[in-house]
């Protein structure tokens, strides 16, 4: 089954699985999201991030499907939002376009996620900033359980075995600037990147 279609289908649903869990956590991750700039949302989905971003940025939110962009929509409130379809592994944007850029709980969904992390990485400006919100693996983890478990879900909606440590080495220009556990006794982080001048 593709995203594509699998999440075509979750759409009408999205919101009630996963905003209860995750509108205090992303309240919170976005309190000092930076303004005044150009600011990538990819994988922004039902646009669930939207009510809590600062006004004065310009933001350019990317899904894979159009019902997804459609309750976007719905909660722009006065935004500055451009929405497009298109895929977060192939950005169909310029080189150094974007001054910030959002990734909340896209590249543990996403087949190929250090093509996601590279694909934003370089559409950031340098000096850019990047927030990325999501469930991860730490390196030499176990994790039987979520290890078998993604054999099924990577399919369908999700996947529960990606490194973020390993996936950030193939992406050089971007270095951690913090990293904060949050959810699931720290499976999910908050982790605060930018990118090397």
């Amino acid at each position: 089954m593709s995203l594509r279609f699998s999440y075509t289908l979750i759409a009408p649903f999205y919101d009630l699985a996963i905003r209860p869990a995750f509108d205090k956590v992303r309240q919170n991750t976005l309190l000092d999201f930076p303004s005044g700039g150009r600011v990538l949302v990819g994988g922004i989905g039902t646009g669930l991030d939207l009510p809590f971003l600062p006004r004065d940025n310009h933001y350019v939110g990317i899904d894979l499907t159009t019902a997804m962009l459609r309750q976007s929509q719905g909660r722009r409130d006065g935004l500055d939002l451009n929405l497009v379809q298109g895929d977060s592994q192939r950005l169909p944007f310029a080189d150094a376009s974007f001054d910030h850029a959002l990734l909340h709980l896209i590249l543990a969904v996403v087949p190929n996620p250090e093509q996601c992390l590279a694909e934003t990485a370089r559409v950031l400006k340098p000096g850019g900033t990047l927030q990325v919100l999501d469930k991860f693996l730490r390196p030499d983890e176990r994790a039987p359980l979520r290890r078998t478990l993604n054999v099924l879900l990577r399919h369908v909606a999700t996947r529960t075995d990606v490194v973020f440590e390993h996936t950030l080495a193939r992406v050089p220009s971007l270095k951690i600037i913090s990293d904060e556990p949050l959810l699931g006794g720290g499976w999910f982080r908050c982790i605060r990147l930018e990118k090397c001048a």
